[in-house]
């Protein structure tokens, strides 16, 4: 077919984006990034049942005492199955999502907040959890606005601003931890990997830039972009060799950190693709 006479003439060497390529890119982009989030979520909830107690990142040192202990444990198990399942498989995804967020945010609210304030409030870094579940509940509701078939742009729109809010200020809060403790962080890079203490201080370096230029809305898609691949890079050389040398120890924390680190990578791919282009 010839082209129309009135079209267009692109310019001699000027970049040709198929809009095709691009629209199939981004699709593919935000369904692993609803995948990650998802199965890192159900990962998490498996280990209420292997550890025979909550995971701390969902539920926080609780005296042991409680009554009907292993039934909430159970029922806190099967919420993240069910719900990330749901959002897995595609069926009923976006009111499976909303609820996972919902109840995170409540426990942030009603258990992290007040257990961390009377146990040590001055620490950064032993907020750390706390910031965790926050991301975790923001992702949900990003996860929740990155589904198609629901046309609400509002709502769909502050769904992905807490989404962002939550990601970004955690990982500007880490990023200093990164400078506050930086010989432990140190002492987390593989010892095939020189120099340590540049790397902590570089990771620390990225991780507030990304989440400054998340929350300011500059170049804020690259910015979620580049720290999706830059946690996903750290999830395969750092988080699952650091499992596998230890899978029970801390009631399999250092699994837990896995799957948090695949959740943290999906919601950072989801908004690489639904946060706005350029600052408004």
């Amino acid at each position: 077919m010839c082209p129309a006479e009135d079209a267009p003439v692109p310019a001699e060497g000027a970049l040709q984006v198929d809009p095709n390529m691009t629209e199939a890119t981004e699709k593919r982009t935000l369904l692993a990034g609803r995948l990650f989030y998802a199965a890192g979520m159900v990962a998490i909830g498996l280990q209420h049942f292997y550890n025979g107690d909550f995971v701390s990142v969902i539920v926080p040192s609780l005296p042991p005492s409680i009554p009907g202990r292993f039934f909430w444990t159970s029922v806190s198990g099967i919420g993240l199955v069910i719900t990330g399942g749901a959002i897995i498989i595609g069926k009923g995804a976006r009111p499976a999502a909303i609820l996972l967020g919902s109840v995170l945010l409540a426990l942030l609210v009603l258990l992290h907040i007040p257990v961390q304030a009377a146990a040590n409030p001055w620490s950064l870094g032993a907020w750390t959890l706390t910031f965790k579940i926050l991301t975790l509940s923001g992702g949900a509701f990003a996860v929740a606005a990155s589904l198609p078939g629901e046309e609400r742009p509002g709502l769909n729109r502050r769904f992905t601003s807490f989404g962002c809010f939550a990601l970004a200020i955690t990982c500007a809060v880490f990023g200093v931890d990164h400078f506050l403790y930086v010989d432990f962080v140190a002492s987390l890079v593989p010892a095939w990997i020189p120099h340590h203490v540049f790397w902590a201080h570089f990771c620390g370096a990225a991780l507030i830039a990304a989440g400054m230029g998340m929350i300011l809305r500059i170049r804020a898609r690259l910015a979620s972009g580049l720290l999706g691949s830059m946690i996903f890079v750290w999830l395969l050389i750092l988080h699952i060799p650091r499992a596998i040398a230890d899978p029970h120890g801390a009631n399999g924390n250092e699994w837990t950190s896995v799957f948090e680190a695949l959740s943290f990578s999906g919601i950072a791919f989801i908004l690489s693709r639904t946060l706005p282009g350029r600052r408004p």
